[in-house]
């Protein structure tokens, strides 16, 4: 089971780039994974109904917290894992024909749905309830990438943040619950706390925090809203998320704690009353609606509402009739999302206004169509009756046994199947009946394009399982009632009964045919009556609620913001360094040391450079230029790199000299749109005050220097670090073995916030998108011949080509876009030194990236240094030159680096090892002799390519996309002149 889980994981990252290669038929590979899946568990059926020897594995992954990776499949999740497994093969299989090849989005489509089928996969197995809400919150993230999968869409963007914000609260809630439950029983795992069955006033809050959790999932009142706004969503994902998964996990949760808390006080006035409010809610709604989609969507939260009621009712009867129930929608409700996808895709809409005698013109579809209505409505011989038999039955006896929450469960179980018989007759009235128009005459025929074979299958086999299961109820039954007697919280022993296809002229017989006689009555009527024309009949719903909340989330926002961001810079600097100055000054008045041991220098050095760096950092403020400002300010930091050269610190100075160049570019890039001279368009005020609240803070910093040296009073643990590096991290680089090993974790936070720059600077600059426009930069003349490849490039009018007898007194081309540079702009010999060093710079890169494990180097450093090679590329050719220089996308880096380094700390945690702990590789080799490879190398390619791609985004921004802006505003009045010239 663990290792299927991590085959979903590897599967969900390779599908995006099979789908690039094979197309959507890769869609037929991704469903190998849970059809292997959904295989493994069938071969586990023994051993699941047998429960003295029920599959379990665990992998102690996190020992320190207590977080184990154990998996357990008994009777309730071996059903679950089925219908996910199942089902999930037979949606990735339908998606081969759903999408077109030339779909964008289709490969990360692909791989979320894998894993999102991986992330339901662990949730309905895991032994470990904080495991638990993890799985349950990766659902609630995929789903969100799913649902808003047409990102264009306004309505799929709101619909899938409203997804991810109501189901995240939910999550939020279920994790406090969890935590106060795992705390209370001194326990984690779920077989454990079944077992122990714990009681009492925190177990009491603990269920009502779980029950939000899965009311909000599984999308009950009042959080029902979120799923019918997330049928924005392509149709396979409301198949098998709105049907088969997703909406499941509230109702699996509820059903995996119903044996121990049905009975506790707060278990059944929540779930009953608001599983009966949100079957009757759902079911009257779904007869308003015109889409098919929306139709079946109301009815799965109708459908939903009724699960809640069976499956947390808590008796032995309603366990089993709840796990049928859960079987039968499951296909049901999945076969006919699927079939509305295929009418949708066919004939590009969903309006039954709109659709017209379908059924005549594709009969096997239809009569897909009637078995899985049949089945929703509760008509044998399929599972649906039996499940819905057995509801009835159990619902029923527990009412006669005087209890008042059954005659409620029974009353709204039965309002609801009229209600489900009504919509389910208007689905298909909607969808193939042949309709009359305003004067009584039959509409014309909605022609219909046959679809191919392949896109039907999916939807034909789930009904056909509709019809095969119900028969072998007797097998089911068997195969069910180790759950159904495992939910007796009563421990009376009371017998779950059986299901059955016949149990006899019994009450529930006669109460579910008069439900389907009521219910085709209720939707002749709402036809006749033009009910659904008619407004709301609601005129505050909850989805009001979100909506009114949200506004006025914004609008506090706003408030706040203008309230606090004042658009100015010194005062938000002022406002730091007096909170600074204050909190700092008041600490430092009860922390003075009783004496101090100072020194006036360390080396000569210092007394050389300290004033040079204090008088630059004087004139700077005097500046009167913005770059001379700049300039001076680096001087300060240039003496920084003096300092450690002559301290012993050579790869401090070294990634400070190069930082200092970086920065220098970054302020020249922004400087070209700013004035020139500080004070031309807002002059400064509160000279003054500023110089003495900076004077305050210089102070203060250097008391806190002077103060934080005197106060140690224990050994340093830097002692130490020389001798760890070598013994733990493998080298000799204290510095760089201290950020990808000892201290990893401060690196990798440190790469976030770097990827979090980087984007934030580039949706700054960029206005509608981040597409990487000039990678597709192809200048270059292309050939497969090697002697030609040889040749120098020479410019012509069609651009660089390879030199010919033709063009041989053509100019040499030392960059491949240099011609698009206006003459006066280019550097013939900046051209040729660029064209020398870029090759070296990026190859002496790699060189400090691998060796700054036992010397000055590392992966920052070396990253800074391939940064400056596309620097010059830039400053020499421009933007296009920049796009020729690095043909990549930036965001693939940095993604890509977080991924390595990410991975390097999660690797060893497979092996048994500690997160980033790392090991080394020796060989002998003939030519080259004693080569080491140390792990934590990775990590340090991934800090590479991270500052490589933070570099490469600051260019592409701040550098081509800002001339790019200049050249379109320069473009601008130039037409607006033509065409006025035109015009007269």
């Amino acid at each position: 089971m663990l290792l299927l889980l991590a085959v979903f994981l590897i599967g969900s990252l390779l599908l995006p780039v099979l789908v690039r290669w094979l197309g959507t038929q890769a869609f037929v590979i991704g469903a190998l994974v849970p059809a292997a899946a959904f295989v493994h568990a069938l071969t586990l059926t023994p051993q699941v109904l047998a429960a003295k020897s029920i599959p379990f594995e665990d992998y102690d992954w996190i020992p320190q917290l207590g977080l184990h990776l154990s998996m357990r499949m008994d009777v309730l999740g071996w059903v679950l894992t089925l219908i996910v497994t199942g089902v999930g093969a037979l949606v990735l299989l339908y998606c081969r024909w759903y999408f077109h090849d030339d779909a964008s989005e289709v490969g990360q489509f692909a791989g979320v749905l894998l894993g999102f089928a991986g992330a339901m996969y662990g949730l309905v197995l895991t032994d470990d309830l904080i495991m638990l809400v993890m799985f349950w919150e990766v659902t609630s993230i995929l789903s969100y990438l799913l649902i808003g999968h047409y990102r264009r869409r306004a309505a799929s963007r709101r619909a899938a943040l409203q997804a991810l914000l109501v189901t995240t609260l939910g999550g939020l809630v279920l994790f406090v619950g969890a935590v106060l439950l795992v705390v209370d029983a001194g326990t984690a795992s779920i077989r454990e706390l079944l077992a122990l069955a714990p009681t009492g006033p925190i177990v009491d809050a603990a269920i009502v925090m779980l029950l939000i959790g899965a009311i909000s999932k599984s999308a009950l009142f009042p959080f029902h809203f979120w799923l019918p706004g997330a049928m924005a969503a392509p149709t396979p994902v409301s198949a098998y998320l709105h049907a088969a998964a997703m909406v499941k996990a509230g109702i699996y949760l509820i059903a995996r704690f119903a044996p121990i808390f049905a009975l506790s006080e707060p278990w059944r006035p929540i779930v009953i009353s608001l599983g009966v409010l949100t079957m009757l809610l759902g079911g009257i709604q779904a007869l308003r609606e015109t889409d098919l989609k929306r139709i079946l969507a109301f009815g799965t939260v109708s459908q939903l509402g009724f699960f809640a009621v069976v499956v947390g009712y808590g008796t032995p009867g309603a366990a089993l009739a709840g796990l049928a129930l859960v079987i039968a929608h499951a296909l049901f409700k999945s076969a006919l999302f699927l079939i509305v996808g295929v009418i949708d895709r066919q004939l590009s809409t969903r309006d039954i206004t709109e659709l017209s005698g379908v059924g005549r013109q594709a009969p096997v579809m239809a009569t897909a169509a009637f078995i899985s209505i049949a089945s929703m409505m509760g008509v044998a011989p399929t599972i649906g009756y039996v499940a819905k038999e057995s509801t009835l039955t159990a619902l029923l006896e527990d009412a006669q046994h005087g209890s008042t929450w059954g005659w409620v469960a029974l009353v709204g179980v039965t309002v609801g199947a009229v209600l489900t018989v009504a919509y389910g007759c208007r689905f298909l009235w909607g969808a193939f009946w042949t309709k009359r128009d305003a004067h009584g005459a039959n509409m014309p025929q909605t022609a219909w394009p046959d679809p191919p074979v392949g896109f039907l299958a999916s939807p034909i086999i789930l009904a056909g399982l509709s019809i095969a299961v119900g028969i072998g109820a007797p097998a089911v039954d068997v195969m069910l009632q180790g759950y159904a007697r495992s939910v007796d919280p009563a421990g009376d022993g009371t017998d779950p009964g059986h299901l059955s296809l016949w149990h006899g002229f019994e009450p529930a017989l006669f109460l579910s045919l008069g439900a389907i006689a009521l219910g085709i009555g209720v939707f002749v009527l709402s036809i006749r009556s033009g009910w659904h024309r008619r407004p709301r009949l609601l005129r505050f719903t909850a989805a009001d609620v979100y909506y009114l909340t949200m506004r006025g989330v914004d609008r506090l926002s706003v408030l706040t913001t203008g309230l606090t961001q004042r658009g100015s810079l010194p005062l938000y600097v002022g406002t730091i360094f007096v909170v600074l100055l204050a909190a700092e000054a008041t600490a430092l008045v009860g922390a003075a040391p009783e004496r101090l041991a100072l020194s006036a220098w360390h080396t000569p050095v210092q007394l050389v450079v300290a004033p040079v760096m204090a008088i630059a950092g004087v004139i700077a403020v005097r500046a009167q230029k913005r770059y001379t400002g700049v300039v001076l300010v680096s001087v300060t930091g240039l003496g920084m790199v003096v300092l450690f050269a002559t301290s012993g610190a050579p790869d401090l100075a070294l990634t400070q000299i190069l930082v200092e160049t970086v920065t220098m570019v970054t302020f020249a890039l922004v400087l070209r749109r700013l004035p020139s001279r500080m004070g031309e368009h807002n002059a400064s005020v509160g000279r003054v005050p500023r110089a003495i609240l900076a004077i305050g803070v210089g102070v203060t910093m250097a008391l806190v220097a002077i103060v934080a040296t005197q106060a140690r009073i224990f050994e340093p643990i830097s002692v130490d670090f020389p001798q760890l590096a070598y013994d733990l991290g493998h080298g000799k680089n204290v510095v760089n073995v201290a950020l990808v090993d000892l201290r990893g974790w401060d690196t990798m936070g440190e790469l976030s916030v770097l990827v979090l720059a980087a984007t934030g600077v580039a949706s700054l600059v960029f206005i509608t998108h981040r597409a990487d426009l000039l990678s597709a930069t192809r200048d270059l003349p292309q050939t497969t011949r090697r002697r030609t490849a040889r040749r120098p490039l020479v410019e012509t009018a069609d651009g660089p080509r390879f030199q010919t007898a033709e063009n041989r007194g053509a100019p040499r081309a030392w960059l491949v876009s240099g011609q698009r540079l206006k003459a006066e702009d280019r550097s013939i010999l900046l051209e040729v030194i660029v064209r020398v060093l870029f090759h070296t710079i990026i190859v002496v890169s790699i060189f400090l990236l691998f060796a700054g494990h036992n010397g000055p180097g590392g992966g920052f450093a070396g990253g800074l240094v391939a940064g400056m090679a596309l620097v010059m590329r830039y400053i020499a050719g421009g933007r296009w030159e920049l796009g020729a220089a690095a043909p990549t996308d930036a965001g693939r880096l940095l993604g890509l680096g977080l991924i390595l380094a990410v991975g390097a700390a999660l690797a060893p945690m497979f092996f048994g090892m500690a997160p980033l702990q790392s090991a080394v590789w020796e060989a002998e080799l003939p030519v080259l002799g004693h080569l080491e490879f140390v792990t934590s190398t990775i990590f340090d390619i991934g800090v590479y390519l991270v500052v490589i791609g933070l570099v490469l985004d600051v260019l592409r921004s701040l550098g081509a996309e800002v001339d790019r802006q200049a050249v379109d505003r320069r473009a601008r009045p130039t037409i607006a002149r033509d065409a006025e010239g035109v015009a007269r």
